[in-house]
């Protein structure tokens, strides 16, 4: 199984760039658009590509340690792995090679499965010249008879037409490299088809039937059957294959049909009649691709590109739990390029590799920072707010902290049912990420709270709101402190020298000199004294030399479990009113 990937000149990854990957199970490839996923498993499926000719060229032979012989020629139109309108693609630069040799290297190493296991790796340079793509080994420490990894590569699903040839096996590696893989699926069916009916016929041998134990064995091992079985359990569907007769025949047929289970054998319903695998949807068919591949005994290592792209998220689950099963049964390495939200939140921190930073995540906090798609880092909390569909938008970890302290001295319960989202980004940025999120959570409502900092104290009002914006658009309940940031609605001198245990004289000392704040008998109305709002807060309480923090020794959690309920100012009563409004059923 592949431990690590080196490329260079390959694609985006000019300079070179490993990938450490665990050899075993499934390793789910996450990142942002253009990261490198469909990149990393377009560089193994020519690295497989590569091996296949070389080996068929030169012969085995030609991997070994040592190995002075002359690379591998091929054309455009041979060349089938990954679809290309060029191949000077492949190159960084687009630079043709002409000059600089073997310059695109794609290297995999693995670990041997003997009784003394060893690394062993294989490097394949490749170079373009008068139309021509050269491809040579240009590093190895195999010897003569080493096991080589077999790769498979699957894109996305796309190609299924009402007819399909048989084909030879490299016209279906440049129907998938085309990204087509469903041009073949017939093909992979017929495949694991007629295996199974030549297993059974070995078994049977000259006897009436296959003995019991036999056909136990071949039911539970045998590809084909094991996909029955599953198309049974989890669709309620059967297959039915047509044997193909290349005097009579110049297409495969594979039908499909509903089925029940009767006398504990799956036997085909009484309903509509069998009908061919193509009009079936797009979701189906590329779980069904994905699991043929799964299921060939032959393959080592599965590359798949976005298989969930058209399937259900109970599919998407059902897809990776047999995946699992499979490479754990079968020892075989699944990397799986995703942006499913769905499988990425159920899976193992230890099998996502984050592309940004080539490691697989160690923390929640690496979690959070894959889902990109929305434009913001994704907090695993998704899910709750399909559920509870109330959203509330925050500057940071002291808004919360302090609403929550002063809606427990107004006796305002904090809602259970609301998803609170650190997201720092300006008022346009807000609309779009709500914009996107109510677009999937109908009746989604939100409220996003913003401090002032250097925004007119003039343009927000008594209930937050600003620029006359209406309380809630489409949803969406834009607000905005009145004053500076949320710390400035800390200020009360008497809670400060209650929590402090000092005089309040020498709270009022202090925010005079250095301060140079002076706080008025009206501080805790909303129509404050404009110094008062434009006053920085935070930097009073807990970010200057001189701040309530390092003179005092009280953090800005302590003033607020200090303040009594008359010294909570009217904005943040107005703005937890309006919180527990929204959550209101």
């Amino acid at each position: 199984m592949i431990s690590k990937l080196t490329v260079q000149n390959f694609k985006h990854f000019k300079v070179p760039t490993q990938f450490v990957l665990k050899p075993e199970g499934v390793t789910f490839l996450a990142g942002g658009n253009n990261s490198g996923k469909s990149t990393l498993l377009q560089a193994l499926a020519v690295w497989e590509f590569a091996r296949s000719v070389v080996e068929i060229a030169r012969g085995a032979g030609a991997f070994a340690v040592g190995w002075k012989g002359q690379g591998v020629g091929v054309s455009a139109a041979e060349f089938s792995p990954i679809a290309l309108p060029d191949l000077k693609y492949l190159w960084t630069n687009l630079h043709l090679g002409a000059t600089a040799g073997y310059s695109l290297r794609i290297r995999c190493d693995w670990q041997t499965t003997e009784e003394a296991p060893q690394l062993r790796f294989l490097e394949f340079g490749l170079a373009l010249a008068n139309d021509r793509l050269f491809l040579k080994p240009t590093a190895s420490n195999l010897a003569v008879g080493d096991p080589i990894p077999r790769l498979a590569y699957l894109p996305p699903f796309a190609g299924i037409g009402a007819r399909e040839e048989r084909m030879l096996p490299a016209v279906r590696r440049r129907w998938v490299g085309r990204g087509l893989a469903g041009a073949v699926l017939r093909n992979l069916l017929y495949d694991s088809w007629e295996q199974n009916v030549k297993d059974r016929q070995e078994a049977k041998g000259v006897r009436k039937r296959i003995p019991k134990a036999e056909l136990a064995r071949i039911r539970r091992e045998d590809p084909w059957e094991q996909l029955l079985r599953t198309l049974e359990e989890v669709f309620k569907i059967g297959l039915s294959v047509t044997e193909f007769n290349q005097l009579y025949h110049d297409a495969i047929e594979v039908a499909i049909w509903d089925g029940e289970l009767f006398n504990k054998r799956f036997c085909k319903s009484s309903g509509p009649p069998a009908k061919d695998l193509m009009v079936e949807g797009s979701g189906f068919l590329q779980w069904l691709s994905v699991y043929a591949l799964a299921l060939n005994k032959e393959l080592d290592v599965l590359l798949l590109d976005e298989p969930d792209a058209h399937l259900h998220p109970a599919l998407q689950g059902h897809l990776i739990h047999k995946l699992r099963q499979l490479a754990r049964e079968n020892r075989k390495q699944v990397l799986l390029a995703t942006h499913s939200t769905t499988i990425l939140s159920e899976a193992r921190l230890d099998r996502v590799f984050r592309m940004e930073d080539r490691t697989y995540l160690a923390d929640e906090g690496g979690r959070v920072k894959l889902f990109l798609g929305l434009g913001c880092a994704y907090a695993p909390r998704l899910d709750q707010l399909k559920r509870c569909k109330r959203l509330f938008l925050h500057d940071g970890p002291s808004d919360l902290e302090l609403l929550k302290i002063w809606a427990g001295k107004l006796n305002r319960p904090w809602p259970e049912d609301l998803v609170c989202w650190k997201y720092t980004k300006d008022r346009i940025a807000r609309e779009i990420l709500f914009g996107e999120l109510a677009a999937e959570i109908p009746d989604l409502k939100a409220i996003s709270l913003q401090d002032k900092d250097d925004y007119p104290f003039s343009q927000t009002q008594a209930d937050l709101t600003f620029d006359s914006l209406p309380p809630f658009d489409r949803g969406l309940g834009l607000r905005r402190w009145r004053r500076r940031n949320i710390e400035n609605y800390l200020l009360h001198p008497a809670a400060i020298a209650r929590g402090a245990a000092r005089g309040e004289e020498e709270i009022r000392a202090l925010l005079a000199d250095p301060h140079g704040v002076a706080i008025p008998g009206n501080f805790t109305a909303s129509d404050c004294a404009q110094p008062i709002a434009d006053a920085d807060g935070k930097k009073i309480v807990s970010k200057h030399t001189r701040s309530i923090a390092a003179v005092f020794g009280i953090d800005y959690l302590k003033i607020a479990e200090a303040m009594e309920p008359g010294e909570i100012p009217e904005d943040v009563k107005t703005l937890l009113d309006q919180i527990v409004e929204l959550c209101r059923p």
